[in-house]
């Protein structure tokens, strides 16, 4: 089986982000995989378990992006593939999926995992825009993946219920928290992905011009949410608390 996973180099979720002039300032960051993408990972090596193949971590990015796939290539995975965006000026989600369908118009492909959402940009849009371009079936939001010869039976999650789903084989998904918990890479792991395969590309190598690649969206503007004020604790009798509780709510929330 063929199995394929899109990861993103993502901010760590515990970092506190500063923003200067409107732009991110990256000089001291930590960054890691993104968390809804190392379920996939984990689901990747579960299947190639259960069902044979390789598993092959794909992301967009620079260099340092490297790293991330090593721990990707630490959990398990066979090998990697970075695609570097560098040359890429003002990349968005439409810039990711042309240079992913790019990449795996010349793979064969049983199945794709990503994660639901990066926890930076939070769009969601590039598992359904390169499933959409490589003209394959694709379930967002999965919770259960199973697979029996051609065909999977999906389970997603559906704002807290749950819905089945069978589908043929090739398949893209986009893995949710709860599909499964994610290993840590072990030391063994580590050396071996030291030796385990990386391939960079870039434009050239998959045939694409920058202007097939540009981006479709514009960032107006990049800021913090607002600093948390402190609460207020309201005094006296019952009935008196209500009554300021209410005017409150009106007059600082506007909630009512």
């Amino acid at each position: 089986m063929n199995i394929y996973v899109l990861l993103k180099r993502t901010f760590d979720t515990e970092e506190k982000i500063q923003i200067e002039s409107g732009e991110i300032v990256e000089d001291g960051a930590e960054f890691i995989i993104n968390p809804y993408d190392e379920y996939a990972i984990e689901e990747a090596i579960q299947l190639r378990e259960e069902h044979g193949g390789e598993v092959t971590l794909v992301t967009v990015g620079d260099e340092e992006s490297e790293k991330q796939l090593r721990t990707g290539l630490a959990m398990g995975a066979d090998k990697a593939v970075l695609i570097e965006d560098e040359d890429v000026e003002d990349g968005d989600a439409y810039s990711t999926q042309a240079m992913l369908a790019a990449f795996f118009k010349d793979q064969e492909v049983d199945v794709i995992l990503t994660g639901n959402v990066a926890v930076d940009g939070g769009s969601g849009q590039v598992g359904p825009r390169l499933a959409e371009a490589l003209g394959i079936n694709h379930v967002t939001s999965i919770v259960k993946l199973e697979i029996d010869g051609g065909v999977a039976t999906v389970e997603r999650d559906v704002e807290g219920d749950q819905e089945i789903i069978e589908v043929k084989l090739p398949l893209l998904v986009t893995a949710q928290q709860g599909l499964n918990e994610p290993r840590y890479p072990s030391l063994p792991g580590i050396m071996k992905a030291k030796k385990k395969p990386l391939d960079t590309l870039d434009l050239d190598d998959l045939d694409l011009e920058e202007e097939d690649v540009e981006g479709k969206t514009k960032t107006v503007d990049r800021y913090l949410p607002p600093a948390k004020e402190a609460g207020k604790i309201l005094e006296g009798e019952l009935d008196d608390q209500v009554k300021e509780l209410v005017s409150l709510l009106k007059s600082e929330a506007k909630v009512i």
